[in-house]
């Protein structure tokens, strides 16, 4: 009897401790898994090294270990979508995305789902709907401010270029689709528009060629910040001195426009980005709401305003 008496109590101390651990679980309202892995589309140029300080900063203030990762380029697809395979095999309790090309990245991102990981996306969006949110810049409106500059300095009938980023990219494109539509529709003559897939080398060659067949070209716009200055040096080696604007803000190219070289560039806000995505995927991971689009902004920069937002970005790299 008293060996059976043992044998009940033991039950009833495995109960009641089964029942201690799945309301400890409930009351925490989320996974007990925080840790936040972010994978980007490169780490490899500056922009995406904005993205990663506030991403960084955002684990080291809230506690939470954050893993960050990227291809070598924007245009190894694959490399990512296995790079979010390996996260998700880690265990985590968030992703965080930038996908180089959302529609191949969403068959991964429904893995995430049927694990219980909450998905974040930045910078870029994806037809994903079990998203938690998409935190970054409207696009197509930061083209539109870049076609709306560019326009402003040149006359109606002007010849421009367009220099597009990596075939599928969806926010390059977006940005290329917005210049164009303000630049059409402040009389600009478009003779040209080819990708250099957000490569300096590659938009120093597309640039040759593009002023091979239209030397009398006014004035670039660039899906990003790489490509403008490759676009600048290929006018620069002709002794053309023609405004051109990049996007993203990056140190290079403000510090260009400071010098008087590239005529602006589109900055996005990066490190907000690389910052809220981790603040919102710990939220979610702690079962809190948080809103489906959050907008991070854009900053027209130029001449005007350029040693200041320099000032700011070369503080957060430190």
């Amino acid at each position: 009897m008293k060996k059976f008496g043992l044998i009940l109590a033991s039950i009833g101390l495995a109960a009641a401790m089964a029942g201690c651990s799945k309301d400890t679980s409930s009351s925490s309202g989320g996974n007990d898994n925080e840790s936040v892995a972010v994978v980007l589309k490169t780490l490899s140029s500056p922009y995406w090294k904005y993205v990663e300080a506030g991403a960084k900063a955002a684990g080291k203030d809230l506690g939470t270990d954050v893993t960050i990762v990227g291809p070598a380029s924007e245009s190894q697809i694959m490399e990512q979508v296995n790079m979010i395979e390996d996260s998700l095999n880690q265990g985590i309790g968030a992703l965080v995305v930038s996908p180089s090309q959302p529609d191949t990245v969403v068959p991964v991102l429904e893995q995430a789902k049927q694990s219980d990981v909450p998905v974040l996306l930045i910078d870029t969006d994806a037809d994903f709907s079990d998203k938690e949110s998409f935190i970054g810049t409207d696009n197509l409106t930061a083209g539109k401010e870049g076609g709306k500059l560019l326009a402003s300095m040149l006359k109606k009938g002007d010849k421009v270029a367009l220099i597009a980023g990596a075939l599928g990219n969806s926010a390059m494109d977006q940005r290329v689709k917005g210049a164009k539509e303000a630049l059409e529709e402040a009389g600009m003559a478009i003779v040209a528009e080819q990708p250099a897939d957000s490569d300096k080398t590659k938009a120093n060659t597309v640039m040759e060629n593009i002023l091979q067949k239209n030397a009398d070209i006014k004035g670039v716009f660039s899906a990003n910040d790489d490509m403008a200055i490759g676009a600048l040096r290929a006018a620069e080696s002709k002794g053309l001195s023609i405004p051109i604007i990049g996007t993203d803000g990056t140190v290079e190219a403000i510090q260009s426009v400071i010098d008087g070289k590239l005529a602006g560039t589109i900055a996005q806000n990066p490190y907000e980005m690389g910052y809220q995505g981790v603040e919102n995927a710990v939220k979610t991971i702690k079962g809190e709401k948080i809103d489906a689009r959050i907008d991070s902004g854009i900053d027209v920069i130029t001449k005007e305003n350029a040693q200041e937002k320099l000032e700011f970005l070369e503080g957060i790299t430190k």
